[in-house]
């Protein structure tokens, strides 16, 4: 069939096309009434320009590169050509919608990012910050709705007068007058005013070039493990200010979810941490400090080990590169070393992390139990798991009799949407009571009001560690404590100053043993807490000395004058390090800004300097994959801290492989618990052991492994296994029967009576467990023990075949 392209046989296109461009302006009116409606400022009549000319030309791109689709489905039958376009442009606009409600949420445009999240990750994401209902799904059916009724109007309007050369010429003066205004005004392309689709798909497009130039097979550097350096490099800064007692310090350090410091001091959203204000001036405070990361993802490998970030972030490599923490060198030099979270630690894989550095302690959402309160779930069935408050309750009902010296790593997790927590009303009539009474507010009372959530909850976080400080100055090793404080980045939702401030986070360290208070305003970040607090440990103490290093950076700066000696890339999202603090510039998105004494930056043009940034930003591309790609931090033969992650044999790499083939974990479970039953156990382990390399808290896995255990008479390590489950999560009842079957097949019935107990001192009360120790107290001839427990079950299931046999069995 021989189709003669033509204004007939294209008009529909052009039409779908400028249907779509007109919904793509529907949804940045959506947008911007949106963004104004929740008290943001915004120039309305700028953004909308931009905004309109980018929705244009990212509409009119989109539909010359799907016109030889549409030209070739000419060729099969013609119908289908309009059908199928109409399809896939109602796919676009659902997705350039759902990119703008993201947006709307966090208030940065989805990029490269995406690739680094798990499914899993993603979802609970969304659902902590967005309640999904019915009417949350309304604009995703909406918008296509109206796409075609868009279309079906220029139709109507256009094919009423089909005038060819009018169309044209129309098409090719709105081409030219918004591509010239696109070239004429820089700001046009900026990022807030960028098309969601055209941002979500330039980023992927650079994050995979940049993954191109250091691929794995080009990578090489002059020295084979470039960041070993002597001890000595990383000077010891903090002696000065501290006075040594004989004892080694406890360390704790707080890290706060979202605390940006424009929430601190004197900064532009001051007033609503009022405690931490007060812990200023006695503290060692630095004013220009940076976190490494944009998100929570990157706080504990920065801040713990100096680390790079790899391609996603460093807890997202696996296996983890050979490294050294400031976990692993303290619990060498006998500190117990713990981890207290409120939320689920294998969330971003930081779990594998701490398990790999041999931390002794996890607390997280599996191990509060009775008597902690959780957040309430949204209408989704979510909850981020225990508020501020409760973590540090939790901490300092653990920290009772645990051996000192202690390090103990505290991730608050509150400031975050949802932003709810408990007494939420109460901090709210505090967030009006500030407003109304003090003068010496950063922010307008719109502008607060319209984040009231927000500043209720910072007074909220901030109360719960003045709590916590208090509590803890009264406990005895108060006084050789150092405590360590910062943000793991600044909060999202209230709009950013620039683009320096979602990294610029207030950094303390306070403690009893402070000779005197200093504040410093040279620039330090994340990478630098850890060699400094290394070098000030075992210069000043009975630690046994490590004579190599690895880190990201050599330390703290404590100048009291404005400089930067550092060379700081940013990790703004898992997927993207394209911004830079060189000297006192930073680079951002191929722009260049001066940082100034008060860390404000302002856009300058200086094309010399632009080359020496980002040939420095791209020789730490090489590095950072370099280092983390060839496992080239530091060689296991200086790493005596740690043991290298498990590693599966190639032919059992090849097993996996066969058997996994598309399944998630979840599948992956399934199939391991089909190959136990049907005796194929060692094929059970293997998927067991591949599911717990990257998931060590699934415990069901890890109770099914030990069942399979125990199938085959490894009576020792099943225990082990269930020990290891009832350790990470003690209120999970599976773990527990599994041990009484254990312990009755072994012959260990002591320990069974003993596991039952902690079980019911854990509130796990399930019927089965009480007739597993009825059982057992019978085997021990504790006959009357035996008949008091069966009887209470009974009493609650009288007609239980099961019970009434066991009653029965007890009188022959």
């Amino acid at each position: 069939m021989k189709i003669k392209l033509s204004f007939n046989t294209t008009s529909n296109y052009i039409y779908l096309t400028l249907s779509l461009i007109f919904t793509f302006w529907l949804i940045t009116l959506f947008e911007i009434y949106s963004i104004a409606s929740n008290g943001i400022e915004v120039e309305v009549a700028t953004t909308l320009a931009y905004k309109l000319i980018n929705d244009f030309w990212t509409g009119l791109i989109i539909g010359l590169l799907l016109l030889p689709l549409y030209v070739a489905f000419l060729f099969i039958k013609k119908p289908y050509n309009d059908i199928a376009i109409k399809i896939l442009f109602c796919v676009i606009i659902i997705g350039q919608f759902a990119l703008v409600k993201y947006s709307l949420t966090t208030l940065i445009n989805l990029g490269a990012d995406i690739l680094g999240y798990s499914m899993g990750d993603m979802y609970t994401t969304v659902t902590a910050s967005e309640s999904l209902s019915y009417l949350y799904f309304f604009p995703f059916i909406l918008f296509p709705v109206l796409y075609l009724g868009i279309n079906l109007g220029v139709n109507t309007v256009l094919m009423s007068d089909p005038n060819e050369r009018k169309i044209y010429i129309i098409s090719g003066l709105a081409i030219l007058t918004l591509g010239s205004l696109k070239f004429i005004i820089p700001e046009v392309s900026n990022a807030p005013y960028q098309n969601k689709l055209s941002f979500f798909t330039a980023d992927i497009i650079r994050f995979q070039n940049d993954k191109n130039l250091t691929n794995s097979a080009s990578l090489f550097y002059k020295k084979d493990y470039p960041l070993v350096q002597s001890f000595k490099s990383s000077e010891d800064v903090l002696s000065p200010f501290f006075e040594i007692h004989e004892e080694k310090p406890n360390i704790v350090m707080i890290i706060v979810e979202g605390l940006g410091s424009e929430f601190t001091g004197k900064n532009a959203y001051r007033g609503f941490t009022p405690y931490l204000d007060s812990l200023i001036p006695k503290s060692l405070y630095w004013e220009n400090f940076v976190s490494n990361a944009g998100r929570t993802f990157g706080a504990l490998p920065s801040l713990i080990g100096s680390l790079p970030y790899g391609e996603k972030g460093f807890l997202e490599l696996t296996p983890l590169p050979s490294h050294v923490s400031l976990i692993s060198v303290l619990k060498a030099n006998d500190y117990t070393t713990s981890y207290y979270s409120g939320d689920e630690s294998s969330f971003d894989r930081k779990i594998n992390f701490l398990e790999y550095n041999g931390i002794d302690n996890v607390i997280d959402i599996n191990k509060f139990g009775p008597g902690y309160v959780k957040t309430k779930e949204n209408s989704g069935g979510f909850s981020w798991g225990y508020p501020d408050a409760e973590i540090f309750r939790k901490t300092l009902s653990e920290i009772v009799g645990k051996k000192e010296p202690r390090l103990d790593i505290i991730m608050t997790l509150t400031n975050h949407e949802p932003f709810d927590f408990p007494s939420k009303n109460a901090y709210l009539k505090k967030v009006d009571s500030i407003v109304n009474s003090n003068k010496n507010l950063g922010a307008s009372a719109s502008e607060i009001k319209a984040y009231k959530d927000i500043f209720a909850c910072l007074l909220y976080t901030d109360n719960s560690i003045k709590n916590f400080m208090e509590s803890y100055a009264k406990r005895p090793e108060f006084k050789n404590t150092i405590f360590i404080i910062t943000g793991d980045h600044r909060l999202i939702p209230i709009p950013q100053r620039d683009k320096l401030s979602r990294f610029h986070v207030p950094f303390f360290i306070y403690s009893p043993m402070l000779k005197k208070p200093e504040t410093f305003k040279s620039v330090s970040s994340h990478w630098d807490v850890t060699p400094s607090l290394l070098s000030f440990l075992m210069n000043n103490y009975k630690f046994n000395k490590m004579e190599k290093t690895a880190w990201m950076s050599q330390g703290l700066d404590t100048t009291k004058q404005f400089r930067n000696m550092h060379h700081i890339p940013l990790m703004r999202y898992k997927g993207s390090i394209n911004d830079y603090i060189y000297k006192d510039y930073l680079y951002s998105d191929g722009e260049l800004f001066k940082i100034n004494s008060n860390f404000n930056i302002s856009k300058i043009e200086d094309a010399a300097v632009l080359k020496t940034v980002t040939d420095s930003l791209q020789e730490f591309k090489r590095l950072n994959a370099y280092l983390t790609q060839k496992n080239k931090i530091i060689p296991n033969s200086l790493n005596i801290y740690t043991q290298p992650a498990f590693e599966f044999s190639a032919k059992e790499l090849v097993v996996i492989k066969k058997l996994t083939k598309d399944l998630n974990f979840d599948e992956t479970f399934l199939l391991a618990r089909e190959f136990a039953f049907n005796k194929e156990r060692e094929k059970a382990r293997l998927l067991c052991n591949y599911i717990l390399n990257e998931l060590p808290n699934y415990g069901d896995v890890r109770t099914l492994k030990a069942r399979t255990l125990a199938w085959d008479g490894d009576y020792k390590n099943a225990e082990s296994e269930l020990l290891n489950v009832v350790k990470r999560t003690p209120f999970y009842n599976d773990s527990y029967l599994a041990l009484m079957d254990v312990y009755w097949w072994s012959g260990q019935n002591e320990k069974g009576i003993a596991i039952a107990k902690k079980a019911m001192k854990n509130d796990v009360k399930t019927p089965e467990l009480a007739l597993k120790l009825a059982q057992a107290y019978k085997r021990t001839n504790n006959i009357s023990k035996s008949n008091k427990i069966i009887d209470s079950i009974i009493k609650k299931y009288p007609k239980n075949d099961d019970f009434l046999n066991f009653k029965k069995s007890l009188k022959e």
